[in-house]
């Protein structure tokens, strides 16, 4: 998992290159999504904002969401309907989820000959690619060790 303050950092120098207001919210938004472990859903980000900021609201969460998204800190978990940020911003390119249904873990690849590959067919076909996401839903190594051990501890 990357550092979650090098994240903000990254950001913050994003932002400020491409002249983007990152404000407070919109970094603590990202903070809050930085540190939790796999996706987290705007209802669960708005209860924690809300803890610390009384005028929170959903359209505050949904902004400041859309925001991240557009600057391609936050990606959004269409089959989880939750936010996972992007370990690495910089990239311009498409991206791959692989994600964890035991544990929740997300770990973000960048097969770039999977997305050109796809959207040339796309292409051929007479189809304009907009938006491309592409998620694996499996189990991380971890959580198939752990289940496999349990297992074994099991047999008799």
């Amino acid at each position: 998992m990357t550092d979650p303050r090098d994240m903000i950092r990254q950001a913050e120098q994003q932002c400020q290159q491409r002249g983007a207001r990152f404000t407070p919210i919109r970094r603590r938004v990202l903070e809050l999504i930085a540190t939790t472990r796999g996706g987290l859903k705007a209802y669960e980000l708005l209860d924690r904002l809300a803890a610390e900021h009384a005028a929170a609201r959903p359209p505050t969460v949904y902004r400041a969401l859309e925001f991240l998204i557009d600057q391609g800190l936050v990606h959004r978990i269409e089959s989880l309907n939750a936010y996972v940020a992007c370990p690495c911003p910089e990239h311009a390119h498409g991206f791959q989820l692989l994600i964890c249904r035991h544990c929740g873990r997300v770990e973000e690849l960048h097969l770039d000959e999977v997305n050109d590959h796809l959207t040339r067919r796309a292409r051929e076909l007479g189809f304009e690619v907009q938006r491309q996401t592409i998620e694996l839903l499996g189990q991380c190594d971890a959580c198939r060790q752990s289940l496999s051990h349990a297992v074994s501890a099991e047999s008799p």
